[in-house]
């Protein structure tokens, strides 16, 4: 029985003029932050000042890395070779390191974004790539990926720390795959249904599927989207019934230093 676990959410993906999501509110509610590395979102000032704002909270900081793709918001999946996805991870992880340094905090861990993450979920070329465009820059950093699927075997093999990770506000297919964002009932809105589904999860490992079985699935750390309408409130929510049913709030890989 899970008792402890990871409130996180995908940030800093503003974009100059372009703001998306409520980045300081949310960065008060969730123990860690996927931040945008400017490959699928974020420009250099977004992402600081998201840094900073993590910093000054206790926030844990990761690695949100994805395929070259703004336009597409990294949804669009990429057949990329070995050498330009292992190169692509780690100039993204070292833009990010950067970034951190100056704001006093350090990248905790990587999660890839989009496609990249729904990809190497099942493929192994993929997956090995970005295991080691990890690896080459920091070999300690944890690798955060999808519940149940091959990517935290295989990265746990290579000898990477791993999470576990389940979102809130995405339906789930039987076999533990997420359902896609272009069928309906992909996306969860209600705050109340889906804090009651989260707190089933941390407690019993449990969580139902878009066609109403069962699955069975050890996650350390829980997303809420933070591009989704109603993010901030959902997130509260969720965090509220965690804390109101006996579940600790905490990083998975350490916060800040």
């Amino acid at each position: 029985m899970t008792r402890n676990i990871d409130l996180n959410s995908d940030l800093g993906e503003g974009y100059g003029a372009w703001k998306m999501g409520d980045d300081a509110t949310m960065l008060g509610i969730v123990s860690s932050a996927n931040v945008a590395c400017g490959f699928h979102a974020g420009d250099p000032l977004t992402i600081l000042v998201t840094v900073r704002e993590a910093a000054a909270r206790g926030v844990a900081v990761g690695a949100h890395v994805s395929y070259p793709d703004r336009v597409g918001f990294g949804r669009r999946p990429m057949d990329v070779t070995h050498a330009e996805l292992a190169a692509d991870v780690i100039y993204q992880i070292g833009a990010l390191q950067g970034i951190c340094a100056s704001a006093g905090t350090r990248v905790s861990y990587v999660k890839p974004h989009g496609a990249l993450y729904n990809t190497i979920a099942t493929d192994p070329r993929q997956g090995a790539a970005v295991i080691e465009g990890i690896k080459a820059v920091d070999p300690g950093l944890a690798m955060m990926g999808l519940a149940g699927t091959q990517i935290l075997r295989q990265a746990a093999e290579a000898g990477l720390p791993t999470i576990a990770e389940a979102f809130a506000d995405r339906a789930y297919r039987p076999d533990g795959q997420l359902v896609s964002r272009r069928e309906p009932g992909a996306v969860l809105h209600d705050p109340e249904a889906v804090a009651a589904r989260m707190l089933r999860l941390a407690t019993d490992g449990e969580v139902e599927a878009a066609d109403g079985s069962v699955l069975h699935l050890h996650a350390d750390s829980i997303c809420v989207h933070g591009d989704s309408p109603g993010a901030v409130a959902m997130a509260a929510r969720i965090r509220e019934v965690l804390l109101a049913g006996g579940v600790s709030i905490a990083p998975a890989a350490g916060g800040a230093a």
